[in-house]
């Protein structure tokens, strides 16, 4: 970011300036604090030659740095209220297109023209494994995911044998999840009451496993996490409507022992379990 700086947007004015108030309901914590803007940012690795999707821009103060940092920023808001204000704030930034819509109804290859695109984005809790599995399943896919999510979601996505979790198994196939710092409540306004924490997933060029078996995948840990209490040998039986000896079967084959649980299972051993799976 060659050490710029900009002046801190005042949200509160700004809120007040527009008559508009932080929807609950859609989420809206506005990011207000110029150091951590910054450092969202500089974990996203721009360079000048650098597309980027933005979900959520709120009022704009990341997107402001984004724009220094990058070729381009193709800015994605579902409020229809707060374009008014977002694009009073954006309008000295030229190569900042904005775009009015559900990220989770637009096709990212239609949003963006150019491969290896940089998603960054301060999405709702509640969306936040939605909005994931919507940019790494399209047909055009980011090069790397830049998300500022709930501290837990990201600590979930990042889990590894022992924890996993259908979530952590979504993202980990299509790449590598790291948290790279933790955010303040004081850094949003309002501030939120759960901790946040920026996540880092670098994209795999190809998926963990064949494009032609990515569904029977997903098949298989819904079916292995849908009764976490039961041994895999029953949750899979019951989850697949299969008889309980022909998934003992099918885990036998994959050198994985029928009485464990869903999430003790590495990434590795779930690919084995869809080798052998019998369609």
């Amino acid at each position: 970011m060659n050490g710029l700086s900009l002046p801190p947007l005042n949200i509160p004015a700004l809120l007040r300036r527009y008559d508009l108030r932080p929807s609950r309901g859609l989420g809206q914590n506005f990011l207000q604090e110029n150091a951590t803007l910054q450092k969202i940012v500089s974990a996203a690795e721009l360079g000048p030659v650098d597309d980027v999707l933005e979900i959520g821009p709120g009022l704009g103060s990341l997107t402001r740095y984004l724009a220094l940092s990058a070729r381009s920023v193709t800015a994605v808001e579902l409020d229809r209220k707060l374009f008014p204000a977002l694009e009073s704030v954006l309008a000295p930034y030229k190569n900042v297109r904005l775009v009015q819509g559900d990220i989770l109804k637009l096709d990212p290859a239609q949003l963006m023209k150019t491969p290896g695109y940089i998603v960054v984005a301060n999405i709702p809790y509640y969306i936040t494994s939605m909005v994931i599995r919507h940019l790494l399943e399209a047909e055009q896919r980011p090069s790397r995911v830049v998300l500022t999510v709930q501290k837990e979601v990201a600590e979930r996505i990042c889990a590894v044998p022992g924890k996993m979790s259908l979530l952590a198994l979504s993202v980990q196939v299509y790449g590598k999840p790291a948290i790279g710092l933790t955010l303040p409540a004081e850094a949003f306004y309002p501030a939120p009451k759960v901790d946040s924490a920026v996540l880092t997933i670098e994209v795999y060029l190809q998926p963990n496993l064949p494009t032609d078996r990515l569904d029977l995948f997903f098949k298989l840990i819904k079916a292995g996490f849908s009764q976490k209490r039961k041994t895999l040998r029953n949750a899979i039986s019951g989850g697949l409507r299969i008889a309980p000896v022909e998934a003992e079967e099918m885990l036998s084959a994959a050198g994985i022992d029928p009485r464990r649980r869903a999430e003790t299972l590495s990434l590795e051993e779930w690919g084995n379990l869809v080798q052998e799976f019998k369609t």
